[in-house]
């Protein structure tokens, strides 16, 4: 290689480091070749590069980026309580709807028989009802009466009627309750039945029938019939005070009735007829002095005769 080209080459690197004297410099300029290059670097010198915020272009190259979803392994126990909770719910359902009570209710002129889960048969009179559980039937032979109804019981465990006014008892056997409105009058037809109310235990056999009223014993004595005359459409009452009386008649027939200036101590003994209103009527009225009429919207209004 050229020794005075070395010599150059080696100025040239001197300047380039800032390293060469004014007298090298000079001597650099006066050579065409080297000359340009020099150019080249002085006007070079005055450019500056552009200052990078490394943290914000991060953060905008981030945000451009679509999020990735991320799968997540289900939890074995999150899955085991919700498998319970629904067996729970299933249980509770199954438990609620097998100890619901059955309930048979009857209306106004209405008569239901049917028969209970061990056969034993009833006669559910109007304006009455029975509830009872199906589910426990066999283990509690038991149930609650509001009204009147006729008993035939299969034989078996105890067979219990329980009411407001007091509970009839009985193993197997044909009988008849009556409760309503502090009334409570039981008839045995068939067997023995046991009746206990206020701490007090009665046994009623076969013809036999007591009345209590009040919770106190007003009747206890021999029944005529062999069942129930409401069997046969026709309600009776023996010593029993009037107003129970029209009670009774408003849940055989559709109507409303209305006593006025009518002494609601009266009492009354006799029957009467579900099948003809004005018959019923005339049954009651007459032996009591009293007088009725049916106006045009059906209503009825019952008052004393003498005060007319």
């Amino acid at each position: 290689m050229n020794t005075k080209k070395m010599e150059k080459d080696y100025l040239l690197h001197k300047w380039l480091n800032n390293e060469a004297t004014p007298e090298e410099l000079e001597q650099l300029k006066t050579d065409p070749e080297f000359a340009s290059y020099i150019q080249i670097a002085t006007a070079s010198s005055g450019f500056e590069l552009p200052q990078m915020d490394s943290g914000a272009n991060f953060e905008a190259i981030s945000n451009k980026l679509k999020p990735v979803l991320q799968l997540h392994k289900p939890n074995i126990f999150s899955v085991v309580w919700k498998v319970a909770a629904v067996f729970a719910v299933l249980l509770a359902g199954y438990y609620y709807t097998t100890t619901l009570d059955t309930s048979v209710k009857t209306e106004i002129a209405q008569t239901e028989t049917f028969s209970l889960p061990d056969n034993s048969e009833v006669v559910l009179n109007a304006g009455s009802k029975i509830k009872y559980n199906k589910k426990n039937w066999d283990n509690s032979r038991e149930l609650s009466l509001d009204g009147e109804a006729y008993f035939k019981v299969t034989k078996g465990n105890k067979f219990s009627v329980k009411t407001v006014e007091g509970t009839v008892s009985v193993l197997g056997t044909q009988f008849n309750v009556f409760a309503r409105d502090g009334l409570f009058a039981v008839a045995c037809y068939e067997g023995l039945v046991s009746v206990a109310f206020n701490d007090t235990l009665l046994k009623v056999s076969a013809g036999s029938k007591i009345q209590i009223e009040n919770g106190k014993l007003a009747i206890n004595e021999t029944v005529e019939n062999h069942s129930p005359v409401w069997l046969a459409h026709e309600s009776n009452f023996e010593n029993v005070s009037l107003p129970i009386v029209i009670k009774e008649l408003e849940r055989q027939y559709p109507v409303k009735i209305t006593l006025e200036n009518v002494d609601s101590e009266k009492r009354f003994t006799g029957s009467f007829t579900h099948k003809n209103l004005d018959l019923a009527l005339k049954a009651i009225c007459e032996p009591l002095q009293l007088h009725y009429k049916i106006d045009k919207n059906g209503a009825v209004h019952i008052d004393a005769k003498n005060s007319k």
